[in-house]
């Protein structure tokens, strides 16, 4: 049986995240307000491509985990790049009494950061995904980590970033090991992802114990006006 990690988030999208979802045969992908990510069943095949595109619309970007090498027909590629996936099943979790829970109050908080940091895609309804923490100094938002894509058994801890003014001070560790003690509680498996250029985070997530699985491509596609009205036009 292939495992869910292999694509996750067709895995999620089908299973634990429909409520989340826009699906249409063998593609799917998170409302645009919650992720810009998407799935195909298979990667290597066109109808799937044929059957995101009709869910894209034209001139709309979709990020597609376990993209292949190669750009498929209909589609233009313009960006992303290589990242890693790392497990953590021999991650140390544990709570911490400083994290708070965020909730839709904090969302402009949460977004300011995000944009301050680049730690990934983040919209306004990613909170809804799982569960948030942070911490705070002075009473100001100052590092966070949370829950994002679900597949079955497995939770992928994401938006791990800390104001620069903060580094250096262990925040990411703590909050990635307090949210890991959440996804442990529900009988789950921590994983992330992370781009493959961030060399000093894989360095962090490696020393806490998570571990390489395997190299992912992470691409953001445009459908060209041709591939959409093609899937458009499918039954």
């Amino acid at each position: 049986m292939t495992n869910v990690l292999d694509n996750p988030v067709w895995a999620a999208l089908t299973h634990d995240q429909k409520r989340f979802a826009d699906v249409r045969a063998r593609a799917a992908r998170f409302q645009p307000e919650v992720s810009p990510f998407a799935a195909v069943a298979d990667p290597a095949d066109r109808g799937a491509w044929a059957d995101l595109a009709a869910l894209t619309g034209p001139g709309e970007i979709v990020l597609v985990p376990t993209a292949p090498d190669d750009t498929p027909p209909g589609w233009e590629l313009v960006g992303g790049g290589v990242g890693v996936q790392l497990t953590g099943e021999r991650l140390v979790a544990a709570p911490d009494p400083e994290a708070v829970l965020l909730t839709e109050a904090d969302i402009p908080e949460m977004l300011d950061l995000v944009a301050r940091t680049q730690p990934g895609p983040f919209a306004p309804r990613t909170r809804e995904l799982g569960t948030y923490l942070g911490l705070r100094r002075e009473g100001k938002l100052v590092a966070m980590a949370g829950e994002r894509v679900r597949p079955p058994g497995w939770t992928e801890i994401s938006a791990v970033c800390t104001d620069p003014s903060y580094r250096g001070q262990g925040f990411a560790a703590r909050l990635v090991r307090a949210v890991a003690a959440g996804v442990r509680e529900r009988g789950e498996t921590p994983f992330l992802h992370a781009a493959g250029t961030n060399t000093s985070a894989i360095r962090l997530y490696l020393a806490m114990g998570f571990e390489h699985r395997r190299d992912i491509n992470f691409h953001a596609y445009r459908p060209q006006a041709e591939q959409v009205a093609r899937g458009r036009s499918r039954s």
